[in-house]
C-alpha cells in the first residue's frame, strides 16, 4: 500500500511512519503491543517520536510523552514548509500539509505547564523507597509507617505528613515517655509490626530532606492528578497530546523514572479491561527509558514487567525510547513488538558488541545486513519492524521516516504560556490545597496534651454529634465496664446485626467522600476504622 499524494497518508486502522522499498505502517489494532525507539544522540529519535505521536493523535488516540529537551513541544504549533521537509515529502509521494495538534503541557514543578501532584499514599512505599534510594531495612520501616498510618486513619498526603508519621513511630527515651506520650499507641503499633529504630527513621528523614532540596516536595500534595484528564479528545475528535516538561525533572533521574513508573502503575490499576481494542485508549512514550531499569531492585523489576505485560489489555501502548535495545532487560524487551532503530556508533569493540546485540532484536531480512545497516543509517533514517496482522513482527526494513506535520523544535516561552492559559484544564490543578491529614491530626494530639486532659469535650453537632449520643445510650459508654443495663445489652446485639449489613456499603460510599483525591480505598479504610471502633464498644 502506497502513501497517497493528497496528504491523507494515514488509512483506517494504520499510521504511515516512513518508506523504503516498502511503506512502513503501524497498525493501530496492534499498537497496544508496545514498542521501542532506539538510536544514538542526534540520529532523529525525537522526530520519530513526534511523527508517531501525530499519527496517533490524528487517529483519535490520546498521547502522553516526556519532553526531555523541549523539542517535542513544537507539536503544538503549525509546521513550516521548509525545503528539506518538502524534499523528503516528495521522495515519499506525500503532499506536505502543515498541521498542529491540541496539546496540554504538564510540569511537576508547575513552571512550564499544569502542576502534576500525587499523594504520598498513592505513590506507595515501594516506589517511594526507590525515589529515596532506601535499602531493604529502611524500606521495611517505611512500610511500617504506611501500614500504621492506614490503620490509625492518618492520611499521608504530602511530605510533612510523612515526616510527622515517621516522628510518631520513632522510639523515644523512657524518661520522656514517663512524662506522657500522646503517640504511645502509634509507637506500640509500629513496634508490633517490626523493629523500628530511631537511627533508621533518622536516615529516612535525611533522604526526604535531599528529595525536598531537589524540588521533589512540590510533587506531593493535592489536588492529585486524575489520570482520566490524559485520556481526552479535542472537538475534532483528535487525541490530546500531553507533554510533560522534563528538562528540570531530569536533574534527578531517579525521581523522573519513578514518577513515570507511578503513572503507568496508576493507569494499570484504574483503567478497565478492554482486551484487544481497534486502537489504543492511550499511548505512553517513556523517553530515556534506561533510567527506569538502572540498579532497579528485583521487586521493582517484577512490578515493571507485570505492568508492561498486563497493561496492554487495558488499551495502553507503552513505547520506550532509549539509545540501545540492550538498555532494556530481556523480559521487558520481549513485550515490545513495534520497533524503530536509528543509527548506532561502533568505534570501539564494546560499541560493536552493542550493535550486534541490537541487530539480533529484529526479525532477519535476507535482503539486508542488519548489523552493517545500523552503523550506516543517516539522520532521519531507521530500521523498522512493526507487528503484522497476525501479531508477528515483520521483517526488518530500512526506511526514511516521514516528516512531521507540526513544527520541528521547541516553542517559545510566550507560545507555551498562551497554550497553558487556553488549556481546558486551566484552574483545576493550578492552586495547591492543604487539607487536614496526618500532620494536622498528630499536631492536634500534641495540642490536646498541652491544653490539659481535664477539659470537658465540646459538644458536636450534626450527624456525628447525634451518633455520639446514640452510641452513649446504646453501647453504654457512660456505664461502668461490665455493668450494662438489660436494655443496653439487647440494643447492642441488635445494633451489631444491623451494622454488619450496612456498614460495608456505608463505608464504601463515605470513603469516596472522606478519601477525596487520595483514593476511595484510603477513605474506606478511615471510615471502617471509625465505624469499626464504635461497633467494638
Amino acid at each position: 500500500m502506497a502513501a497517497s499524494e493528497t496528504g491523507n497518508d494515514d488509512t483506517d486502522g494504520k499510521i504511515f511512519i516512513g518508506k523504503g522499498e516498502q511503506p512502513a505502517w503501524l497498525t493501530l489494532g496492534l499498537a497496544n503491543r508496545h514498542g521501542l525507539v532506539t538510536g544514538a544522540t542526534g540520529t532523529g529519535k525525537t522526530v520519530t517520536l513526534q511523527v508517531m505521536a501525530e499519527g496517533f493523535a490524528r487517529a483519535g488516540v490520546p498521547v502522553f510523552a516526556a519532553d526531555i529537551k523541549g523539542d517535542l513541544s513544537g507539536i503544538a504549533e503549525t509546521g513550516e514548509a521548509k525545503d528539506f521537509i518538502l524534499k523528503r515529502a516528495k521522495e515519499m509521494g506525500l503532499a506536505f500539509q502543515p498541521d498542529q495538534f491540541s496539546t496540554v503541557f504538564w510540569d511537576v514543578f508547575g513552571e512550564q505547564g499544569h502542576p502534576v501532584r500525587a499523594t504520598v499514599s498513592e505513590m506507595g512505599p515501594l516506589l517511594l523507597s526507590r525515589m529515596l534510594d532506601l535499602n531493604d531495612v529502611q524500606e521495611g520501616v517505611l512500610n511500617v509507617a504506611f501500614r500504621v498510618a492506614d490503620d490509625m486513619g492518618l492520611p499521608l498526603v504530602d511530605m510533612k505528613d510523612l515526616r510527622a508519621m515517621l516522628d510518631a513511630i520513632a522510639p523515644i527515651a523512657a524518661k520522656v515517655a514517663e512524662n506522657g506520650d500522646v503517640n504511645a499507641d502509634i509507637r506500640q503499633a509500629a513496634q508490633a509490626l517490626g523493629n523500628v529504630t530511631k537511627q533508621t527513621v533518622g536516615t529516612i528523614q535525611r533522604q526526604l530532606l535531599v528529595l525536598e532540596n531537589q524540588g521533589g516536595e512540590s510533587f506531593f500534595g493535592e489536588p492529585a492528578l486524575q489520570l482520566k484528564d490524559f485520556i481526552r479528545t479535542d472537538n475534532q475528535g483528535r487525541g490530546l497530546v500531553n507533554i510533560l516538561a522534563a528538562d528540570k525533572l531530569m536533574t534527578n533521574p531517579r525521581l523522573y523514572a519513578t514518577f513515570l513508573l507511578w503513572m503507568l502503575s496508576e493507569l494499570f490499576e484504574e483503567l478497565p479491561e478492554l482486551g484487544d481494542p481497534d486502537k489504543p485508549k492511550l499511548v505512553f512514550f517513556f523517553d530515556e527509558a534506561h533510567l527506569l531499569f538502572n540498579d532497579a531492585p528485583k521487586p521493582l523489576m517484577d512490578k515493571i514487567e507485570q505492568v508492561v505485560r498486563l497493561i496492554r489489555s487495558k488499551g495502553v501502548g507503552v513505547y520506550f525510547v532509549t539509545q540501545n535495545p540492550i538498555d532494556v532487560p530481556d523480559r521487558v524487551l520481549a513485550q515490545l513488538g513495534n520497533r524503530v532503530q536509528h543509527a548506532l556508533r561502533a568505534f570501539t569493540p564494546r560499541d560493536q558488541k552493542a550493535v550486534a546485540a541490537a541487530a539480533t532484536t529484529f526479525r532477519p531480512n535476507p535482503k539486508l545486513d542488519t548489523t552493517k545497516a545500523i552503523t550506516e543509517l543517516g539522520k532521519g533514517e531507521a530500521l523498522v519492524s512493526f507487528l503484522e496482522g497476525n501479531g508477528t513482527p515483520a521483517m526488518v526494513e530500512r526506511v526514511m521516516i516521514r516528516p512531521p506535520s507540526a513544527r520541528i523544535g521547541p516553542i517559545t516561552p510566550e507560545e507555551r504560556k498562551a497554550i497553558v492559559a487556553a488549556s481546558p484544564l486551566r484552574g483545576k490543578y493550578d492552586t495547591a490545597i492543604d487539607s487536614e491529614s496526618a500532620f494536622e491530626k498528630l499536631r492536634d494530639r500534641l495540642n490536646g496534651k498541652a491544653a490539659g486532659e481535664g477539659a470537658e469535650p465540646a459538644e458536636s453537632g450534626g450527624l456525628f454529634g447525634q451518633l455520639g449520643s446514640l452510641v452513649s445510650t446504646v453501647f453504654g459508654t457512660n456505664t461502668p465496664r461490665g455493668k450494662l443495663t438489660t436494655g443496653q445489652v439487647v440494643a447492642r446485639s441488635v445494633a451489631r446485626t444491623v451494622a454488619t449489613t450496612v456498614v460495608g456499603g456505608l463505608a464504601a460510599e463515605l470513603g469516596k467522600k472522606v478519601g477525596g483525591s487520595m483514593g476511595s480505598s484510603v477513605g474506606r479504610s478511615i471510615v471502617r476504622g471509625t465505624l469499626g471502633g464504635m461497633l467494638r464498644r
